[in-house]
């Protein structure tokens, strides 16, 4: 299953403005909230709680933050470009503009997706990334 197929047209944010992770979680959340019908500070205390066990910020400028929600039927994705960059912890300790938010059932096993390991062809340049 391609990252695409998990993003609808209208789960993308093609300009957020936040001024921070926190401010960032929070919006996507708030998105995904509306995508699902799952209440939005339930989303972001599972996303926050993640978060907490080690940042999702894998390089490049890119961060995939991710949770198990109950009630969730399906995986469902979230895309958002910053405006402008925030400091998200990540392994390279650079500042993310690119973000796909991504919440499975909480049953979900191994057939659905991670996080992409460092170095992901398509995720650190060419359409997506561009950073080199």
């Amino acid at each position: 299953m391609a990252l695409a197929d998990l993003i609808a047209q209208n789960a993308v944010l093609p300009a957020l403005k936040a001024n921070s992770k926190k401010q960032l979680l929070q919006e996507m959340s708030a998105k995904a909230a509306s995508l699902t019908g799952l209440p939005e500070r339930e989303i972001f205390d599972v996303i926050l709680q993640r978060e907490r066990l080690g940042s999702t910020g894998v390089g490049n400028g890119i961060a995939i933050p991710h949770g198990k929600m109950p009630h969730l039927e399906q995986i469902v994705g979230v895309f958002a470009r910053l405006e402008q960059p925030v400091d998200f912890e990540a392994l390279d300790d650079e500042p993310v503009d690119l973000v796909v938010l991504l919440l499975a059932p909480e049953g979900a096993g191994a057939g659905h997706p991670q996080a992409p390991p460092r170095g992901v062809p398509g995720l650190g340049g060419g359409e997506l990334g561009g950073k080199k």
